[in-house]
């Protein structure tokens, strides 16, 4: 294998108490400020949930000449929507998938720029009516919102005309969909528990393939990776969508990854070094697979900062999460993961010395016993 490092000798279970206290000190900040976000009357959410979550409006618009995702975002930002979220359709080119979050209290909005003197100003046909009214008018005001954004762009070709063959128009709304708040919490539901049963399952590996102790460390080290990504996003309140779970899922399993080649190695220098102290192994342990963790891991990062740096607004939070994650996961191994197993096994180590040294006082004091001096009485004949 390339080793990057061949001979590195460095003490890191010597950094793990100021590793440890940079981990604390990052979730006492994301704890205070989800905290405080939710707790301050008026104030915003502990996270910046997106329209996955929240509920929103989906308007499929089709272009005759397609303008690019930030054209789009910046339209919808002049007319008041803020974090839209703008995708390419799966399988049609001139088409792009529009989302903006549920506009509540649509009766104190401004009323929405008129269209251009040249647009057709036909009214638009309006969808079927959901059975809640409230909904149904939030959704409409979407709409009408978005169609006020991509005049910018042209006029729309009228109601009963095809986009093609309308020569004066830019554009067509064919399809509007609402996504309610109930359905975002049903998936922000269903993405907790697959996250956690991911969690249980590696626990259940790690303790059946290794040993308890090293699946405690582990799991611990997964569940501080993923709490210190959420804390990042509620501190600089990044949007957090389904793709933002993905990444949590996916880091999950990346930070077990490490985890697990260094527990590996400890249990193969536990065999070939008996006389060696855990501290002692843990280090080398984790000095052995160095050169591994710099080559698989830094690849990965270069990867994840290639895509915060030029994914664009649609995979901005995968991007971010899976950025801060790779971080952490490469050194709660260490910090982390490591210190917790070994923690473990001296635990555990001295509580069998003290269960056999008990035993064995035991023993001696029944074979005192059994060794009682007997006073010979002289027998007459």
């Amino acid at each position: 294998m390339f080793q990057i490092l061949p001979n590195i000798n460095v003490d890191w279970m010597g950094w793990r108490k100021p590793l440890t206290f940079l981990s604390i000190a990052i979730l006492i900040a994301g704890l205070v400020s989800a905290a405080g976000r939710q707790l301050t009357p008026g104030g915003t959410e502990a996270f910046n949930l997106g329209v996955d979550f929240q509920g929103g409006t989906v308007i499929t618009a089709k272009f005759k000449e397609k303008p690019s995702a930030d054209e789009v975002r910046t339209a919808l930002n002049n007319v008041g929507v803020n974090e839209p979220i703008i995708q390419d359709s799966t399988d049609k080119t001139d088409e792009l998938l529009i989302k903006i979050p549920l506009i509540e209290e649509t009766e104190n909005l401004p009323p929405l720029p008129q269209p251009p003197a040249q647009c057709a100003t036909e009214p638009q046909p309006q969808p079927a009516s959901p059975n809640d009214p409230n909904q149904n008018t939030q959704v409409n005001r979407g709409r009408e919102t978005v169609r006020s954004a991509l005049y910018t762009f042209g006029c729309e070709a009228r109601p009963a005309t095809e986009l093609a063959q309308d020569e004066a128009a830019a554009f067509k709304i064919v399809g509007t969909e609402s996504v309610s708040p109930i359905a975002g919490a049903q998936l922000r539901d269903a993405a907790v528990i697959a996250t956690l049963l991911g969690m249980v399952g590696i626990l259940l590996f790690i303790a059946f393939r290794y040993d308890w102790t090293y699946a405690a460390g582990a799991v611990v080290a997964v569940f501080h990776d993923v709490l210190v990504t959420l804390a990042f996003f509620s501190v600089f309140q990044w949007d957090v969508s389904m793709s933002v779970l993905a990444a949590l899922l996916t880091l999950v399993g990346f930070s077990v990854n490490d985890s697990i080649v260094i527990f590996d190695r400890i249990r193969e220098n536990l065999t070939l070094h008996r006389g060696e102290s855990l501290y002692k192994l843990t280090n080398d342990s984790i000095n052995q697979t160095m050169s591994r963790t710099i080559v698989t891991n830094g690849l990965v990062f270069l990867a994840v900062l290639a895509l915060v740096l030029f994914g664009g607004e649609v995979l901005r939070g995968f991007s971010l999460a899976l950025f801060v994650g790779s971080i952490t996961g490469t050194y709660s191994t260490i910090a982390i993961a490591s210190p917790i197993a070994i923690w473990w096994q001296s635990k555990l180590g001295r509580a069998e010395m003290t269960d056999v040294i008990s035993k064995d006082v035991t023993s001696e004091k029944l074979a005192s016993a059994s060794r009682r001096s007997v006073t010979r009485r002289p027998v007459t004949r």
